[in-house]
C-alpha cells in the first residue's frame, strides 16, 4: 500500500491566489477611506442662496463688460516666469488696475491672484510662478468691480489666451429702445 502525504493548505498556491483579490480590495478600500476623511471636499458649496445671488451679480458685470467691449490677451512665458498681456477696454479706462484670478480646476490652494497694472497703452507684465498643467478658470476684473471677463485656459496646451466680452451684451446695450 502506498500512503500519500498531503501537504497542508498553506503550501498550495490556490488558496493564496484566491485570498489575494479580497486582500487587495481591503488595502485599496482602506487607502480610499483615508483619502476621503483626511482631505477637504472643496467642490461643495454651503450657502446655495448666497451663491445664486452672486451669480446674478456676475451676470450683470458680464453684460457691463460686453457694453464696454472689453478684451484681454494673456501670454505666459515659462522660460522667463512672466505673464504678459494687453487689456482693451473700449469705453472704459485701459490703465485701471486689474485683479486677475487663476483658479485651479480641483485644488483651491493652488489658485493664483495677481494685481495687474497696465500702462497707458493697456500692456502689462507681471512675474508669475510656474503654472501647473491644468485647466484654469480665469477671472479678470477692475478694482472697481464694474465689469468682469471669465474664461477657461488649458495650459500648456494653449500658451496664450484671448478673452472677449459677450458680443450679445454689447448689441443689447446699443439697441434702440422700443417705444
Amino acid at each position: 500500500m502506498h500512503t500519500h502525504s498531503i501537504a497542508p493548505w498553506w503550501r498550495h498556491r490556490w488558496p493564496w491566489l484566491l485570498m489575494a483579490g479580497p486582500a487587495f480590495v481591503l488595502v485599496a478600500g482602506s487607502y480610499a477611506s483615508y483619502l476621503a476623511y483626511s482631505r477637504q471636499d472643496a467642490l461643495v458649496v454651503g450657502d446655495y442662496y448666497r451663491q445664486g445671488k452672486a451669480i446674478n451679480q456676475d451676470l450683470r458685470r458680464d453684460r457691463a463688460a460686453g457694453a464696454l467691449d472689453v478684451r484681454l490677451a494673456l501670454d505666459y512665458q515659462p522660460a522667463t516666469g512672466m505673464l504678459e498681456g494687453r487689456i482693451e477696454a473700449g469705453e472704459a479706462r485701459a490703465d485701471e488696475p486689474l485683479l486677475l484670478h487663476l483658479a485651479h480646476a480641483t485644488q483651491p490652494e493652488k489658485d493664483v491672484r495677481l494685481l495687474l497694472r497696465p500702462g497707458a497703452d493697456g500692456r502689462f507684465s507681471v512675474p508669475l510662478p510656474r503654472l501647473e498643467r491644468s485647466r484654469w478658470t480665469v477671472l479678470a476684473e477692475p478694482a472697481s468691480r464694474r465689469w468682469r471677463l471669465e474664461g477657461r485656459w488649458d495650459w500648456p496646451a494653449r500658451p496664450a489666451l484671448a478673452l472677449r466680452a459677450d458680443p450679445e451684451a454689447r448689441r443689447a446695450s446699443r439697441a434702440p429702445a422700443d417705444g
